[in-house]
């Protein structure tokens, strides 16, 4: 039998400390710190009464057609992804990073060059898999510039 990776284990124990010590803080901000895509993206993570909203800081780099100032569907498509993760991780029992099993992106408008805002809802949770639909706005909730369904393996 091999040994662990170090590098590994001390990120997964890393994962589960700040699971739990952000579930009881209350603190889902602990979570994002820990993923390094999160940090290049900006992402921040607040709480609006039982809404977890994680807000896409803009930055020139997630620019993807200058002639117009749009983001980048790519940047969007991962705020989309990370914030069902996050979700996922921050309002379940799961202990482990979940992972995605499909993502099915609507990309509504063009996302403008400013902050983008992301909350997600469970629509179903079994034992192994959880499906979320999020939706991306900038400054108003209900005109969203994207939406996604996503379907997470979480067991």
């Amino acid at each position: 039998m091999s040994e662990p990776t170090p590098g590994i284990t001390t990120t997964l124990e890393a994962l589960h400390a700040a699971v739990r010590e952000g579930r009881a803080s209350n603190d889902p901000q602990r979570l994002l710190d820990l993923v390094p895509y999160a940090r290049f993206l900006g992402l921040g993570c607040t709480r609006e009464g039982e809404r977890l909203i994680v807000t896409m800081r803009f930055a020139p780099s997630l620019i993807g057609d200058a002639s117009i100032q749009a983001l980048h569907g790519g940047t969007l498509a991962g705020l989309l992804e990370s914030t069902a993760s996050f979700h996922a991780l921050f309002v379940s029992e799961i202990t482990g990073m979940p992972k995605t099993i499909s993502l099915t992106i609507d990309y509504l408008r063009s996302a403008r060059a400013v902050d983008t805002h992301c909350e997600a809802i469970v629509i179903r949770q079994g034992r192994r898999f959880v499906v979320i639909q999020v939706r991306a706005y900038q400054d108003d909730r209900e005109q969203p510039v994207a939406m996604a369904n996503v379907k997470l393996k979480v067991g």
